[in-house]
C-alpha cells in the first residue's frame, strides 16, 4: 500500500473509496449502498464508513436512510444545465483571453500531450483515465487565461464534471471518438489563433455532452 494511503485515517479511506466509486459510476445514481458493504471492502468497522457517508451527504452525493443505507443521488437535469452553462461561460472567456494576442502554439502543444494521453487511455479501455485527461485538456487553456478567480471557480466544478462526462460515456460509448475529434479541432484553432472557430468548436463540444445527459 502506498505511504499516502497508510497515513490516511479510516474515515478518510472510506470517504475516498466511496466518493471515487460514485464519481466513476461504479455506484450509479439511484443505487442503494450500505455501510456494511463498504466496511467489508475496506476491512474496517462501520463507524468510519458512517462518518464518510455523512460527509458525502453534505456534498450532495448521498442521501442517507437510517437502517437501510445510502442512496446515490442521481445527477439532476438542473445540475447538468447549471454546470454546463458555467463551463460554457468560463471556457469561452478563457479562449477570448488566450487568443487575444493571436496564435497560441505553446498552449496547443500542451493540449496535444493531453490528447495523446486520452488516446492511450481510450485504447486501454480506461474510462476513468480518459476522463481525467479530458479535464486536464480543458483546464490547460482555462488556467492559461491567467485569472486565478476564474480558475478557482472552474476547479470547484471538478467532481461534477467528472461524474457527468463518465455518465455521458456510459450512455454512448462512441462519445469517446467524438470527444477526441472535437479536442483535435479545438487545439488546431488555438494553434492557429482562430478565435471564432475555437468558440464554435467549443460550443458544439459542450453541447454534445449536454444533449446526452438531457432526458430523452
Amino acid at each position: 500500500m502506498a505511504s499516502s494511503q497508510l497515513k490516511m485515517t479510516a474515515k478518510d479511506r472510506a470517504y475516498e473509496f466511496t466518493k471515487g466509486r460514485v464519481l466513476d459510476s461504479t455506484f450509479a445514481g439511484g443505487d442503494l449502498i450500505t455501510e456494511g458493504e463498504v466496511a467489508e471492502a475496506l476491512g474496517m468497522s462501520r463507524t468510519p464508513v458512517r462518518e464518510a457517508f455523512l460527509r458525502l451527504e453534505g456534498e450532495g452525493l448521498l442521501r442517507l436512510y437510517p437502517k437501510r443505507g445510502a442512496l446515490v443521488v442521481p445527477v439532476s437535469v438542473g445540475e447538468v444545465e447549471a454546470v454546463m452553462e458555467t463551463r460554457m461561460l468560463v471556457e469561452r472567456f478563457a479562449l477570448d483571453k488566450v487568443l487575444a494576442a493571436g496564435p497560441a502554439p505553446a498552449i496547443a502543444a500542451r493540449l496535444d500531450v493531453a490528447i495523446g494521453a486520452q488516446e492511450l487511455r481510450a485504447g486501454e479501455g480506461d474510462a476513468d483515465g480518459f476522463v481525467a485527461f479530458d479535464r486536464e485538456f480543458h483546464t490547460t487553456f482555462v488556467t492559461a487565461a491567467g485569472n486565478p478567480i476564474v480558475t478557482g471557480l472552474y476547479d470547484s466544478l471538478r467532481d461534477r464534471q467528472q461524474r457527468m462526462v463518465i455518465t455521458s460515456l456510459l450512455i454512448d460509448t462512441k462519445r469517446i471518438e467524438s470527444i477526441l475529434v472535437e479536442h483535435r479541432a479545438l487545439t488546431e484553432a488555438i494553434r492557429t489563433g482562430e478565435l471564432e472557430r475555437a468558440q464554435s468548436v467549443l460550443t458544439a463540444h459542450l453541447r454534445g455532452t449536454l444533449d446526452l445527459l438531457r432526458p430523452g
